[in-house]
């Protein structure tokens, strides 16, 4: 059989949003107007709109330091600790070798593929991911798409007419489709739609409604340069009296001559009575404050302010952890789009393999959901052993991948074990004895305590 009569096969079997056995339900129209106006003008073209936003945020990421900073912290933070999978329930073996194989295959074990999808969801708004099959129907790469040029295929209402055809491609230099992908082969995840149910409403860049201030700061910074290039040097008056104006135009031009070549030519000269007077240049050339303002208006729409960015300024300590709790949770809900896009092309590879995924209680995420450093959650981990919280849990949490940890640790009880019968730690369960202790850590939080105890 081949692989595009195993999709077939199992089309029915998936559950494609609006659809419901193969046939699309009655949904009514929730589309505003403006949607209604963008769904006619994109039967044409792809959303021009976006592709503006879009390329004026790749401009602002090429030529701004603090832009690429600002899209380089998010992707090296959110995907730091790459993928794993979290159960619900008990782990099955069988789709934790599929799950390896997977990752393997489409390469997302490399940090510089994950890390790139993570840039291009913060810089376009969207993620579209088109997935490559082999012969034996494998899903063996998952291709970025560039979303500027992608059309979805949706009625007035929003949803898909048909699976089967999801998605146009245009070339935008030749005004012409070149490629059209049903719904199974391209997975498009957004950032902040106008509507999520509205599956035509495509996601907006992060830093989208920062452009304005950003055009207006640059400017601005510009327009600072080039007064302090004209208005700060020290300038001199030069006064011949009686000189006659060829007089004048020969001594001018001598005394340019004379200075650097890179200097600015800034000094008068008169044929009146006078002499060589030296003129101050501007002393107001400390007053920033609108580069201030529009340097904080654009760090206001960015997922931390300015002091995490290098602009640390008068920011207290206390204030810092406070904000930095903020830009954790944005953190949170990029990895959970991001995360989303792979676990739907995991998906497809067990549904072309004829296993249901809705029989596995499974989902992909991040390692590292919050951004802590390694004593921290290890911290945390020591925290949940405390409260009880089941081993493989505390192992989750700690940012480790619990059925790869207990492998190791049954592996090495195999192969040495030097007290057989009752091992290191408290005398009832051989294990260490872990306690919380309040008031132990600094601004009164809780730290832990670990006994080790003794062997009997």
């Amino acid at each position: 059989m081949s692989v595009l009569s195993s999709i077939r096969a199992l089309l029915p079997t998936v559950s494609w949003p609006g659809w419901h056995h193969g046939r699309q339900t009655e949904i009514g129209r929730r589309t505003t107007e403006a949607n209604s106006i963008r769904y006619l003008y994109n039967q044409m073209m792809p959303d021009m709109a976006l592709r503006a936003t879009i390329l004026d945020i790749r401009r602002m990421d090429r030529t701004d330091p603090r832009v690429k900073k600002i899209h380089g912290r998010m992707a090296r933070t959110a995907t730091k600790g790459g993928l794993r999978l979290e159960w619900a329930g008990k782990e099955s073996p069988r789709i934790r070798r599929k799950w390896d194989d997977y990752v393997r295959r489409v390469g997302l074990n490399r940090p510089s593929k994950v890390e790139s999808d993570a840039r291009g969801l913060a810089m376009e708004g969207n993620l579209a991911l088109q997935w490559v099959l082999d012969d034996a129907g494998r899903v063996v790469a998952g291709l970025r798409m560039p979303t500027e040029t992608l059309v979805p295929l949706v009625n007035e209402s929003g949803r898909f007419e048909n699976p089967a055809a999801a998605f146009d491609q245009y070339d935008n230099n030749q005004g012409k489709r070149i490629a059209t992908f049903p719904l199974w082969q391209l997975t498009l995840e957004r950032l902040d739609p106008d509507s999520l149910d509205d599956q035509g409403a495509l996601g907006r860049p992060y830093l989208d409604a920062s452009r304005t201030a950003w055009r207006q700061l640059r400017m601005t910074e510009e327009d600072l340069v080039l007064r302090r290039r004209q208005r700060a040097p020290l300038r001199f008056s030069h006064v011949l009296e009686g000189a006659s104006p060829q007089e004048l135009a020969a001594y001018k031009d001598q005394t340019e001559h004379n200075q650097r070549v890179d200097a600015i030519c800034t000094d008068f000269f008169s044929n009146k009575k006078g002499g060589v007077t030296a003129l101050q240049g501007d002393a107001n050339l400390d007053q920033i404050a609108d580069v201030a303002h529009l340097l904080d208006t654009f760090f206001s729409g960015a997922p931390a302010p300015k002091g995490l960015f290098g602009y640390i300024g008068d920011l207290s300590r206390d204030i810092l952890e406070d904000i930095k709790r903020d830009y954790y949770d944005e953190i949170d809900a990029l990895q959970d789009t991001h995360s989303w896009v792979y676990q739907q092309g995991f998906r497809l590879e067990l549904l072309l393999q004829g296993i249901d995924p809705e029989q596995e209680a499974f989902r992909v995420v991040f390692a590292e959901r919050r951004t802590e450093t390694p004593n921290q959650a290890a911290d945390r981990a020591l925290k949940y052993q405390a409260l009880g919280v089941p081993e493989a849990m505390c192992w989750d949490v700690a940012g480790l991948d619990s059925a790869a940890v207990q492998a190791m640790i049954d592996s090495r009880r195999e192969r040495f074990d030097p007290y057989p019968q009752e091992r290191i730690g408290s005398r009832s369960t051989g294990r260490p004895t872990v306690t919380v202790v309040p008031g132990n850590a600094p601004k009164g939080e809780s730290a832990t305590s670990i006994n080790n105890g003794a062997r009997a």
